[in-house]
């Protein structure tokens, strides 16, 4: 994932976080198009690089990678700027973002369209009105203060029509939540702060959010955060869950805890791998395996209240994986994973508390078999 020489942000490097390089969000990429698209259709020139101003006041520069000029029978000019996500590892990396502007009517200030490759949105509980473009509410904002920049520079009115396009982004949004959140046909317009910070995993905690708020607004009472594709499987064959009630928790447990606690849904089925889940258990809401390891020591304690014998827990404490503990007390008739899936449900309720959600908790094995359970509990 080399930058691309013609149509990164030139200042990306210089800013940086743990060693990595920063990077920019759609939405400042979508900015800075649409400020030297705006440019060149009030005086036939572009800025190439187009400087923007983002929410806390840095001022990146953008290469442009493509651009077209208004013309006869052509009322309109278009920029696109490639995508530097930096040193992070988003999907939409070297993306050609495109906006294409031209004059709109009258006192209706800036009006944003989706072109190819942006997303509409067709659920209610995002931030934005059913049949909008996906360009999310901040980088709209950043969008309308470029366009009064270029308007107060030269003399323009203000009075635009935005259209943002992303190249193969319905492509890419097939790897994004995107289509269960009801956002269809192409990508997200993205970032509250302009800079993409490396591993924040940020988008993914934001899909997370977005996908309570989706199922809040169709009125589900019961929702599911799942570690995986197996335990999202699983959760589906045991309670019957629609997709807009499935939220692809991953690693990312206190992100769908603690957004539930403010924004509560009755019931939450937590579904996830022995491992992960005994993480949970332990007391971690990070369950990545950078973040957060199996404690042998733990599940072998788990495993003695469990009726576990010396020599049982001296196993478990020595097993070279979760999963060989809990099949070694499943031998001996000790019932290890409801032991984790109860003290998973504890940790959860402990993060809730005070909110009225109750909680159950599935763990299964690789091939997704049920090898513990907590049945719900809650306020």
């Amino acid at each position: 994932m080399a930058e691309a020489a013609a149509g990164t942000g030139g200042r990306a490097g210089q800013l940086k976080s743990s060693g990595l390089r920063h990077g920019w969000t759609t939405g400042a990429c979508a900015t800075a198009a649409t400020k030297a698209a705006y440019t060149a259709l009030l005086t036939g020139e572009f800025p190439d690089p187009v400087v923007i101003t983002l929410p806390k006041g840095q001022q990146p520069a953008f290469a442009l990678a493509a651009e077209q000029p208004a013309a006869d029978g052509r009322p309109y000019a278009m920029a696109g700027v490639v995508k530097d996500a930096g040193d992070d590892p988003d999907v939409t990396h070297g993306a050609l973002i495109r906006s294409t502007v031209r004059a709109g009517e009258p006192g209706t200030g800036v009006v944003f369209r989706a072109g190819p490759g942006v997303g509409t949105v067709t659920k209610a509980g995002l931030p934005l009105p059913v049949g909008e473009p996906a360009i999310n509410p901040m980088p709209r904002q950043m969008i309308r203060d470029a366009v009064a920049e270029v308007a107060a520079e030269h003399g323009g009115s203000g009075d635009v029509v935005v259209e943002i396009s992303v190249d193969h982004g319905e492509e890419i949004a097939r790897s994004t939540w995107n289509p269960r959140l009801g956002i269809l046909g192409g990508l997200s317009i993205l970032g509250t702060t302009g800079i993409v910070v490396p591993y924040s995993c940020s988008a993914w905690i934001d899909s997370i959010r977005r996908g309570v708020d989706v199922a809040r607004a169709a009125g589900r009472t019961h929702v599911a955060g799942c570690t995986g594709s197996t335990s999202e499987k699983v959760a589906v064959a045991v309670h019957g869950l629609p997709e807009d009630a499935l939220l692809d928790m991953g690693d990312f447990a206190g992100a769908v805890l603690k957004y539930l606690k403010r924004h509560p849904v009755p019931r939450l089925t937590i579904a996830g791998g022995f491992a992960k889940l005994s993480k949970l258990a332990a007391g971690h809401l990070d369950l990545h395996s950078a973040r957060s390891q199996v404690d042998k020591g733990y599940l072998a304690e788990l495993a003695r209240q469990g009726g576990a014998d010396e020599a049982l827990a001296a196993a478990v404490a020595a097993a070279n994986t979760g999963l060989e503990a809990v099949q070694l007390c499943r031998a001996a008739g000790v019932p290890l994973g409801d032991l984790v899936a109860e003290a998973a449900r504890a940790t959860a309720l402990g993060v809730l508390l005070g909110s009225p959600v109750a909680v159950d908790v599935i763990c299964i094995d690789r091939a997704g078999t049920i090898v513990g359970r907590a049945e719900p509990l809650g306020p």
